[in-house]
């Protein structure tokens, strides 16, 4: 394989009542072909989510966003545009960030969540300012992140999380 220069091609999803913005890195080869965040079947973050809020794990497209609405979830990703090698973010090179901007200003966002590692990285680099909203890094849900069980995944983003949204 060899880096292919990618743009994101799907809005971010939130509304004015937002509280809360989860960030990845940049779409999967499965959510670029989807079209929507976390696509691959073996991310966990919609079976995460969907646990934290109490609801059965959504499908559809249309599902996912109105389990995100009904909790006041923002979701996005920080890089609009870059270089990579299929769906690695290790290979994630000649970044274009997103304007976090375009949700700040229109949400009241109390606090942003970052999936993973690379995401929390990129966020710092290309996008943190100082002052609120406040960060913090969660236990990527992507399958490679295979040092974190569902249980003990489960339990990090709930104790994070949980406090923020609507139940």
């Amino acid at each position: 394989m060899e880096w292919i220069r990618v743009t994101h091609t799907f809005e971010p999803v939130y509304d004015n009542t937002s509280k809360v913005l989860i960030l990845g890195s940049f779409p999967s080869v499965k959510s670029r072909e989807q079209q929507f965040y976390y696509g691959h079947p073996q991310n966990r973050f919609w079976k995460v989510l969907a646990q934290i809020c109490r609801e059965e794990v959504p499908e559809t497209i249309e599902e996912k966003k109105k389990l995100l609405q009904r909790h006041h979830i923002a979701l996005w990703d920080v890089i609009a545009s870059c270089d990579i090698i299929g769906s690695s973010d290790s290979s994630i090179r000649n970044v274009v960030p997103n304007d976090m901007d375009v949700i700040l200003k229109a949400a009241k966002i109390q606090k942003i969540f970052v999936n993973g590692n690379k995401a929390y990285q990129l966020y710092l680099k290309y996008c943190k300012k100082d002052g609120p909203p406040p960060l913090e890094k969660l236990p990527s849900t992507s399958p490679a992140n295979a040092a974190w069980n569902m249980e003990k995944l489960l339990s990090a983003w709930e104790e994070a999380i949980a406090g923020l949204i609507e139940m």
